[in-house]
């Protein structure tokens, strides 16, 4: 009688072990909305700017975003795959317990949990930073007033204000979320439509296409031999981490109604549309991009807004009053982007620690008379504010070191979590039991391009962005080093460690909490 009045959601979730939890309120299109506005291209497209200007200039962006772009929609394709067949919130943990183990699962879960954590901080640091713009441009005392006059602290505080924020967003409940993503949607449609018409009509001239197709820039301290396999790379990572915590629609999945078809193509439509979108917004931006000599210059008398800044191509190229809407239009997509962010990341802990994989795993899978998992919503914020403590200290370059560094871990936690299920699942070849979306024979070669991509970018993203962030360079500085690297593999010691002393001897992946 009791199996009966299972939906078929319901029925399918409780074969893969699991009673429903969370409220599932969620439309096929929130799902896809919640995928969209965490890949947020009015966010990504806008804060990681300064890395692809300085490493490659535009053709890292009018050249290098597609290409990319075309390798994370295969990424993309091979866990739409994975997400049909599982359609749990555990999502890429639990895909790659089934298929390879509880060892598989424990580094997978770990991995995309640093990931997703990584992009509550650095989603929400880059908010920060455009909001303390935002607030300049109305004020002509701000800036050298309010604490004191530093940006950094300025910009760590509404930092702290902005995870307060979402946090609290959060904690209410699932439907008020969905109802959130849904409008982030449209608000980044027509949000970087509005952008993108700016910057053809507004500016009174504009760059070549050849200019915007052809032009290398260096500005990164490197020497230009190494411009094509060091440098340019390194641009790279403003497609690879615009383009990434699709997973979301994995974790939403026990959220979602028919999960097992609109979470997969949640997966890969987000991934297209921004892709689509988020090249002619790039695109608008380096017609726009005039006075190279000013987005150039380090010089913060000349350039403000630090070199290679999007912000200072707006500040070039519009009047104060479309430089504001521009702002004003960016900040308010990427406030919705870390309110998603911050929703994945809780609901990857919630599920993770409903299998006793997180240290005070049984606080942190309790849900509150909402069904919303608030204490993991809590301790999510908690470690995006700790890991981005270092963004306090001011790189002498100019650049932000520590900010591109927490992007860095975000992107090599979620992908290296991604590359674990995709490799199982090519493994297991035609043993493996498909949903009902899939990709076919085509996995063959798809998960390879997938796994190869994945492994030569979390190479890259683990190097020295500068100079004087390269031990034993003479002017090397602590507050210069990419300390993604650091961060990634002290946690990966870590966790080595724990797993040999302790959690192998308990730890057997998901747990089941409904009867066979």
């Amino acid at each position: 009688m009791a199996e009966k009045q299972l939906s078929d959601d319901e029925r399918r979730l409780a074969e893969l072990g699991y009673k429903q939890e969370l409220n599932r309120s969620w439309s096929g299109f929130s799902n896809f909305a919640i995928s969209f506005s965490i890949i947020s291209i009015l966010a990504g497209c806008f804060t990681t700017f300064g890395q692809a200007w300085n490493n490659g200039g535009p053709i890292a962006i009018s050249i290098g975003w597609p290409i990319i772009s075309a390798f994370i929609l295969i990424i993309g394709f091979t866990m739409s795959e994975l997400a049909s067949a599982y359609p749990t919130s555990g999502g890429i943990y639990w895909w790659a317990a089934r298929l390879g183990g509880p060892k598989a699962g424990y580094y997978t879960g770990w991995l995309n949990l640093i990931g997703l954590l990584a992009v509550v901080a650095s989603v929400a640091y880059g908010a920060a930073t455009f909001l303390n713009i935002l607030i300049d441009s109305f004020s002509d005392s701000y800036a050298n007033s309010f604490l004191g006059g530093d940006y950094l602290m300025q910009q760590f505080f509404w930092f702290v204000v902005i995870l307060l924020a979402v946090t609290a967003v959060n904690i209410f409940s699932g439907h008020l979320l969905a109802i959130i993503n849904n409008i982030s949607v449209w608000w980044h449609v027509f949000g970087a439509a509005i952008v993108i018409l700016v910057c053809v009509f507004a500016p009174s001239s504009h760059q070549s296409l050849s200019w915007i197709f052809t032009t290398r820039i260096n500005n990164s301290g490197f020497g230009d031999g190494s411009y094509w396999f060091y440098v340019l790379p390194l641009g790279f990572l403003l497609t690879q981490y615009t383009i990434t915590g699709f997973d979301a629609s994995a974790h939403l999945a026990e959220e979602t109604q028919g999960a097992h078809l609109t979470a997969a193509k949640g997966i890969w439509q987000s991934i297209f549309y921004s892709a689509i979108g988020g090249w002619i917004l790039l695109l608008s931006f380096l017609w726009a991009a005039t006075k190279v000599d000013v987005i150039n210059s380090a010089d913060p008398t000349k350039n403000p807004y630090g070199q290679g800044s999007v912000i200072s191509i707006f500040a070039t190229a519009l009047t104060p009053t479309l430089f504001k809407l521009v702002i004003f239009i960016t900040t308010s997509g990427q406030l919705f982007c870390t309110t998603a962010c911050l929703t994945s990341s809780s609901r990857m802990m919630f599920a993770f620690s409903r299998d006793g994989a997180v240290p005070g795993h049984r606080r942190l899978a309790k849900v509150n008379h909402a069904r919303v998992p608030v204490n993991a919503v809590l301790a999510s914020s908690v470690v995006a504010l700790i890991i981005t403590l270092p963004a306090l200290y001011k790189s002498p370059s100019g650049a932000p070191t520590a900010f591109y560094a927490v992007v860095s871990v975000a992107v090599i936690g979620l992908y290296l979590a991604f590359l674990i299920p995709i490799w199982l699942r090519w493994k297991h070849g035609e043993n493996f039991t498909p949903g009902q979306w899939t990709n076919g024979a085509k996995y063959k070669w798809m998960n390879l391009v997938a796994a190869a991509e994945i492994i030569v970018i979390s190479v890259y993203f683990i190097l020295p962005f500068t100079p004087s962030g390269v031990p034993g360079n003479a002017a090397f500085t602590w507050t210069a080093v990419n300390y993604a690297p650091i961060l990634t593999g002290v946690t990966l010691l870590f966790l080595w460690a724990w797993w040999h002393l302790s959690v192998k001897n308990w730890f057997t992946g998901p747990k089941r909490t409904v009867d066979a």
